[in-house]
């Protein structure tokens, strides 16, 4: 189980404030295998990270770009980032509508140079075939839905495993 409460500038639905978002994820802490806060919420949520740390609760520190797709070296600067935080896992979700975008997010995952594991994956027009190549070049997690997708690009659960993914 992974437990999050996005950021409302990362795709968080209800405009939750910081303190909402900290009360909501200490209530299923204790059920949750790794925890997702947003790179922009390590400093607001470092008691929370730390008390993940304590209790061997995986720590996946994220980066949303809902509306573009930025270079491999901003991306690599933001996994460096990422693991001075002590993340388990740095997760990458950027804009895919173009073929240049999803190239962006291949080389950065082909390229990779910190000693961390990533998930990397697309939103948008080339979302779901960028969840299949993502995934085949060693994205740690690629994030499926169960039912309805509310994410343009998510594909189901029983997608993915069409594709042998999962």
């Amino acid at each position: 189980l992974i437990i999050t409460a996005r950021h409302p500038r990362e795709g968080g639905a209800n405009q939750l404030s910081t303190q909402q978002r900290r009360d909501l994820l200490s209530r299923f802490l204790p059920r949750a295998r790794y925890i997702d806060v947003e790179l922009r919420s390590v400093n607001a949520l470092r008691s929370l990270l730390q008390a993940a740390r304590r209790k061997s609760v995986g720590r996946i520190v994220s980066f949303h770009d809902l509306k573009a797709t930025p270079d491999s070296r901003t991306l690599r600067t933001k996994a460096r980032a990422a693991k001075s935080d002590g993340a388990n896992i740095f997760k990458v979700a950027a804009r895919t509508d173009t073929p240049a975008q999803l190239a962006r997010l291949l080389e950065f995952i082909i390229n990779r140079d910190a000693d961390l594991a990533v998930s990397v994956m697309g939103i948008g027009t080339l979302g779901a075939i960028s969840r299949v190549l993502l995934a085949h070049h060693g994205s740690a997690l690629i994030y499926a839905s169960i039912g309805q997708s509310q994410i343009e690009g998510q594909m189901s659960l029983g997608q993915l495993r069409a594709f042998g993914i999962g």
